[in-house]
């Protein structure tokens, strides 16, 4: 087993270092083949600097991937994917509000049947806000794809690389893990989550419940449902034609 982490960052020059220092730190007593893949989306604060200096030349099997301007939260993971080189990819968040040393209960549930596996926000330590966007998020796509995971934008998953030749993902934005998800579920593929300790953000600013970010969620979503609807369509045509 070989296993790329991804971790996307957005101005998180306050945890930047300390979520890279777990991460290694984690990664290290796996006995695993790893490279770790930190992605600075546009940081409009020393994020990038931080990282070139501070995390790349002692972390091993570290790699810095940057883009300029910000692409936001998808378009950093996508790129973050395409630079992974192992046959499993997780990726965590830079804000620590995960324990990656958790990483083995997601990893353990990675059966041979299974092509992802999510953590789950059980006790979810965001605002209200965020909380309540999270159910209406939730409780919309459920009604549009039907059931996936309990936690469908846990920001804490791994999943088999392959699984990415198969699937289409266009979201530069907050749907890329729905995008996933419902992709992965409409062709067959298996997934299941496992409840995961999450943490208050104790510094930097979440960009989520930001009104854009929302409104370009839902609409995106909307199309997203459009073109998954025509895609399967096609399919089914195309092997009914066969």
């Amino acid at each position: 087993m070989s296993l790329s982490i991804v971790i996307p960052a957005y101005n998180e020059e306050a945890n930047v270092v300390a979520a890279v220092e777990e991460v290694a730190r984690v990664a290290q007593t796996l006995g695993v083949d790893y490279e770790i893949i930190l992605v600075n989306d546009g940081s409009r604060d020393r994020t990038g600097e931080i990282v070139r200096t501070e995390c790349a030349p002692r972390i091993p099997n570290f790699r810095l991937v940057e883009h300029f301007p910000n692409r936001g939260y998808g378009g950093a993971l996508k790129a973050g994917f395409a630079a992974a080189t192992k046959d499993l990819i997780a990726f965590t968040a830079a804000d620590q509000q995960f324990k990656f040393s958790e990483i083995n209960l997601l990893i353990t549930k990675l059966t041979s049947e299974m092509t992802l596996v999510s953590g789950w926000r059980v006790n979810r330590q965001d605002p209200p806000i965020r909380r309540l966007n999270g159910m209406g998020w939730n409780t919309v796509v459920r009604i549009l794809f039907g059931r996936t995971i309990h936690d469908i934008d846990c920001g804490f998953k791994v999943f088999r690389r392959e699984a990415l030749h198969h699937i289409h993902i266009e979201s530069n934005g907050a749907m890329i893990d729905t995008e996933m998800l419902a992709e992965l579920k409409a062709r067959g593929y298996r997934m299941t989550d496992v409840p995961v300790t999450h943490l208050p953000r104790t510094a930097g600013s979440p960009t989520g419940a930001n009104l854009k970010v929302i409104l370009r969620a839902f609409r995106d979503l909307f199309k997203f449902r459009l073109r998954l609807w025509r895609e399967l369509r096609d399919e089914q045509r195309a092997a009914q034609a066969r």
